[in-house]
């Protein structure tokens, strides 16, 4: 079989851009498809065509299997690649595109459909040999009887979605009490982002790590892994840093692990790029005997990278060249591990108001220097640096889709080399008005038990107080001098000593982040004080580069966090919400109204969820009360800042 000549890539964003950028190294026609909120997205202007499937929300368009077929079929195209997300893992949308008479890059759908669901695949791992941790995998979905089983189990608990990934459809249970909530809330998310709504139930290990195997088949028997990744950098089951290869892991247990996972993907026949991913007792160490299979996503990971960079295969072009029926490139004794790589992900949030979704339109965006292919790679004297991304600078974060900016990778030959590298990079974003985690990645990537090592997947959830509390902006005065320096202080001492004889204002008010603070008046009499620091970076100063200037003032960068300094302090254009009033923190859908109006609530108490950039959102009450409003329904869409619910106090 030849070498695919077009490829179609049924996904959007970032790993759309990603497989661009081999195919067009590989000399092969791309074909992007669209919604309507991606219509100017980087993806379809670097492809070679582009074909609108549908509106904005994914399940009208990028979720299509009929609209994405017949999108290659009318451009031509030879092939379709999932990418990773959507219908990656979808074994009817893969065997439509075989019976369409197009090359489906991906594993068998036989394959997806053997580890597809996690009862199943666990039951057929067990079969092969291969270790699963305990837990209860069976078709009853009773709640009664899962929370039986639980108790059996022993808590804590984890609650998995069978067709679940990306921590989507998975909670941990803590006690019995919690159970029947985390199950519902777990069952309907599941439901809506996979349609399946089954679960099981495994025992939590209290010291896990997330250690994964990438794995690669091809048609001619061969399989092969490409060594281990950690993945325990987590926050509600959504990976945040991963690295190659995992601290603390010894060649014994390396062999022992990767072993396993070639057999497991033997198991089941598989072909092309997949991941074994496997649950650690890391409370003594990393053993082999403490090491059980979890789950395999039949797919290209979004960490896909950093194995990338320490065995310097282009696995994108491996999966184009299995499927057009080549055999691996190489076989097990000619790969190896060279240096240490970790990837960041970037996301669109907020993570000092608990991580809510931050859309809108990037005003300001520096990261490295993105050319329009979304990707950037500059080697600098400790190492490289490599960025993906999907958005370039006046590009827009939408509210459909997931929330990942961009993916900051670092290679060295050690591991604190790579963890200094990556984290001085993200220190380094820019990004306005829309908010990122790049102060939050920054914080981890300085955390000393993170330097050492010595973390597993509640890393984040002990820490996050200490690693989303912002620091105090020690640039204040520096930012003062860069707005005299720009004279956007005169208006706000036209009026200093005008009375006679009266002394000058000595200090002024400024509004860091909405916040007053006093600096020095920068301006006495008539002469305007130029600053010395825009000269040049000074301890707690600014470059002229590290500043933009917006709508009455500037805004300056601060260890990946932006903070508006300005001289008068803005607020809501209408005005401040009434006491108890539930406002939306984003765009979204309502999925879940918890309340009637008239009900009486407690502080704390569930009023309603709101769905946004695939995840879930509980909104609550703020203190005693009765339900006065409820403006919305299950189903609504709902903008910012809409008002949801109004709390009256009891006394009301």
């Amino acid at each position: 079989m030849p070498m695919i000549q077009s490829l179609l890539i049924a996904n959007r964003g970032e790993i759309a851009c990603r497989i661009i950028r081999t195919c067009r190294a590989m000399g092969i026609r791309t074909v992007a498809v669209y919604s309507d909120a991606d219509a100017k997205a980087l993806h379809v202007r670097q492809a070679d065509e582009a074909v609108h499937i549908g509106p904005s929300p994914a399940s009208e368009s990028y979720l299509c299997a009929e609209k994405i077929i017949a999108a290659a079929l009318a451009t031509g195209a030879e092939a379709i690649h999932p990418g990773y997300g959507f219908l990656s893992e979808n074994a009817a949308f893969a065997q439509s595109v075989i019976d369409a008479g197009l090359i489906w890059v991906g594993p068998s759908p036989a394959s997806i459909t053997a580890m597809g669901l996690k009862d199943a695949a666990k039951a057929l791992m067990a079969a092969a040999g291969v270790p699963v941790t305990p837990g209860y995998m069976g078709a009853n979905q009773e709640p009664a009887f899962l929370a039986a089983r639980a108790g059996e189990i022993g808590y804590p608990v984890l609650i998995k979605a069978v067709a679940g990934g990306g921590g989507k459809g998975m909670r941990k249970v803590e006690a019995a009490a919690e159970f029947a909530d985390a199950l519902a809330s777990c069952q309907r998310e599941a439901l809506a982002s996979f349609g399946n709504a089954h679960v099981l139930i495994e025992k939590y290990i209290q010291r896990p790590r997330h250690i994964e195997v990438q794995v690669f088949g091809d048609t001619h028997g061969n399989v092969v892994h490409l060594f281990e990744r950690d993945c325990s950098l987590q926050r509600r089951h959504q990976k945040v840093i991963e690295e190659a290869p995992a601290p603390g892991m010894d060649e014994a247990t390396r062999a022992a692990l990767c072993a396993v996972a070639v057999k497991a993907a033997r198991a089941v026949d598989y072909v092309g790029a997949g991941t074994i991913e496997f649950i650690a007792d890391a409370s003594d160490g990393l053993r082999a005997d403490r090491i059980w299979f979890m789950e395999m996503n039949t797919r290209l990971q979004v960490e896909h990278p950093v194995t990338e960079r320490i065995t310097g295969i282009d696995l994108v072009a491996w999966q184009l060249r299995v499927a057009s029926g080549e055999p691996l490139p190489r076989r097990q004794d000619e790969l190896k591990i060279m240096g240490w790589a970790m990837e960041a992900r970037l996301y669109a949030e907020d993570p000092a108001k608990d991580f809510l979704p931050s859309v809108g339109r990037l005003e300001h965006f520096v990261l490295e220097s993105i050319p329009l292919d979304g990707f950037s790679e500059a080697q600098g004297a400790f190492g490289r640096i490599r960025v993906d991304t999907g958005v370039c600078e006046g590009d827009a974060i939408s509210p459909f889709y997931d929330p990942m900016i961009a993916k900051i990778v670092a290679h060295s030959g050690d591991r604190s080399r790579v963890i200094s590298l990556l984290g001085q990079k993200c220190r380094d974003v820019q990004c306005w008005p829309v908010k990122t985690n790049a102060s939050f990645l920054a914080k981890i990537l300085a955390h000393q038990e993170f330097i050492a090592g010595n973390f597993d997947t509640g890393f984040i959830e002990r820490n996050v107080a200490e690693l989303t509390t912002d620091g105090s902006f020690s640039a204040v005065q520096s930012l003062k001098n860069v707005m005299v320096h720009r004279g956007l202080f005169q208006h706000v001492n036209a009026l200093s000593g005008f009375r006679l004889n009266a002394e000058p204002c000595t200090q002024i008010r400024l509004f860091v982040d909405g916040i007053a603070t006093m600096v020095e008046n920068p301006v006495i009499g008539r002469h305007v004080q130029s600053s010395p620091f825009i000269k040049g970076r000074r301890p707690g100063s600014f470059e002229l580069g590290d500043f933009i200037e917006v709508e009455d003032g500037i805004v300056g960068f601060d260890h990946g966090t932006a903070h508006r300094v300005t001289t008068a302090v803005r607020g809501r254009s209408s005005g401040t919400p009434s006491i108890g009033a539930i406002i939306a923190p984003m765009p979204g859908k309502v999925i879940a109204v918890e309340v009637t109006a008239g009900q009486a609530v407690i502080k704390g108490q569930k009023l309603l969820v709101l769905e946004a950039m695939k995840m879930e959102h509980a909104l609550t009450a703020p203190f005693d009360g009765i339900v006065a409003e409820l403006q919305v329904q299950a189903g609504g869409q709902v903008q910012v800042d809409a008002l949801l619910a109004r709390i009256a106090p009891i006394s009301d």
